[in-house]
């Protein structure tokens, strides 16, 4: 085959891939299907295409997992908390956007948590809800709290990481007995911290069971413990990692008057461009950001735009990130957003406007006697002269009077969070030889076989902590409490 011909085949084999990523993010699953047999019955289709329609057709499955409820079981549902509810107020709900919907192949399907989105996104659902409601969970720092107080005012010398915390954590990946057949070695990957100047230190590895467990390069943007672990016929397959870590509060007093424009400096270019497929400078984003940012031009000033105007989309439960296309574009269009699908379109709408902007994201959690601990994503800006500076636009602004205490979360962080990652779709050390459950982020963990990914719904995890007076080792006692998380859902 000719260079001219390879070439023309490579691009009809990538405008397919976009036609199937097109039909599958609009429903159209027979079509889809029809698209990715024909093509992958297709000769000289190149590896990485053949991938990527092998991966369209896993995400169908995944949607379909997502999306379990038809209209009656989702009236069902929610009639739970609103006996007497009639059906046109849920039809009046479904034609606003408000319960989350695709029609996979003409047929309504609902998103598995769209009753519980609901009650966040309509005060007019909300308000009908029979006794006794149960209060949305939420971390004690979405809200003004001493913590806050503290960093500014350890901060208020000039130092930028203060208040610090230590803890001690075990994080469990249990796959269900019998998904893997007795004998056969099962894979798995769970997140482990990075060390981050100023950020978080000290960290010590307890161990891993089974022992001998391989943590990866410091310099692993995604950092992993990796372990592996023969099946057991009717048993789950355990696999843990234990460590130490002491995390800062972050603090920078940003003043707009000293701000500059972002310096032409090549280390910030990979932090300024698009990122495919879920940083995408689309026309509904760049008419978004003209419409929020106005003739604004100081970055902090801009960014602030930016933050706000991100902040007050609603929070609700999130779809598998590895179902979406496109996050930052969904955030924009969906009417709700989570943690990281705020983050990663506050990403664009920075990078569109000229101000660097990365990704980060792990773990939050709170004092023993709390008890409360999430998933969670968060990212970081760079403003000249003050470098990179963090941003949590989920946590958002807080509500006080005190412009330091309002804008904490723009150019500062809570010390109870731990960071996993410094970038997201980053490869594990050592690679996973099947497709990612979460093809974004990296909390929960991952497992595969030789016969195949893991999926979430074969297997389930443990999140476990304890503080630790500062400074102290990994033999010392700690708090009388252990939390543990089993299975909770993405901050």
């Amino acid at each position: 085959m000719g260079l001219a011909t390879a070439a023309q085949a490579d691009a009809r084999a990538a405008d397919t891939v976009g036609e199937v990523v097109a039909a599958v993010d609009r429903g159209d699953f027979r079509q889809a299907q029809s698209s990715i047999d024909a093509a992958l019955a297709a000769p000289g289709v190149p590896a990485d295409q053949q991938r990527a329609l092998a991966f369209e057709r896993e995400r169908m499955r995944r949607i379909r997992l997502d999306f379990t409820l038809d209209r009656a079981a989702a009236m069902a549902q929610l009639r739970k908390s609103i006996p007497d509810l009639e059906e046109a107020e849920f039809d009046a709900w479904d034609r606003a956007g408000l319960i989350e919907r695709m029609d996979i192949d003409g047929e309504p399907r609902y998103f598995k948590r769209a009753i519980p989105n609901l009650f966040r996104l309509s005060a007019e659902a909300a308000a009908r809800r029979a006794p006794p409601v149960k209060p949305f969970s939420e971390g004690p720092f979405e809200r003004l709290h001493p913590h806050h107080a503290e960093v500014l005012a350890a901060a208020a010398g000039g130092a930028t990481s203060v208040a610090p915390r230590r803890l001690r954590v075990t994080q469990s990946l249990l796959v269900d007995a019998d998904a893997v057949p007795a004998g056969e070695t099962v894979r798995a990957w769970i997140p482990y911290p990075r060390a981050i100047d100023g950020q978080q230190e000290d960290i010590r590895l307890l161990g891993t069971v089974p022992a001998g467990g391989r943590v990866a390069p410091e310099s692993t943007m995604q950092r992993t413990a990796y372990m592996e672990r023969t099946a057991v016929a009717g048993e789950p397959t355990e696999f843990s990692v234990s460590y130490e870590l002491t995390v800062y509060g972050r603090h920078f007093a940003i003043d707009p008057r000293r701000v500059t424009a972002t310096p032409d400096d090549a280390a910030l270019a990979p932090y300024l461009r698009e990122q495919a497929p879920h940083i995408v400078f689309t026309p509904e984003l760049r008419a978004f950001s003209r419409q929020v940012v106005g003739d604004e031009t100081n970055p902090y000033l801009v960014a602030r735009k930016l933050f706000e105007a991100v902040d007050r989309i609603p929070w609700a439960g999130a779809r598998e990130y590895s179902t979406i296309s496109n996050i930052s574009d969904y955030a924009l269009k969906a009417g709700h957003a989570d943690c990281g699908q705020q983050t990663l379109l506050l990403m664009a709408l920075l990078r569109l406007n000229g101000i660097p902007a990365r990704w980060q994201s792990g773990w939050v959690y709170s004092d023993d006697a709390v008890g409360y601990d999430n998933m969670h994503d968060w990212g970081w800006l760079y403003l000249a002269p003050y470098g990179w500076v963090p941003m949590d636009v989920t946590t958002g602004q807080l509500a006080s009077d005190d412009p330091a205490l309002r804008w904490f979360y723009l150019g500062g962080l809570d010390a109870y969070r731990i960071a996993f990652n410094d970038d997201y779709s980053r490869d594990f050390v050592p690679a996973k030889q099947h497709f990612r459950s979460e093809t974004v982020d990296s909390q929960r963990g991952e497992a595969e076989w030789r016969g195949g990914n893991l999926y979430f719904d074969q297997w389930d995890y443990r999140f476990e902590w304890q503080m630790l007076p500062t400074g102290n080792d990994a033999t010392s006692a700690g708090g009388d409490n252990f939390n543990t998380t089993v299975g909770e859902t993405r901050g």
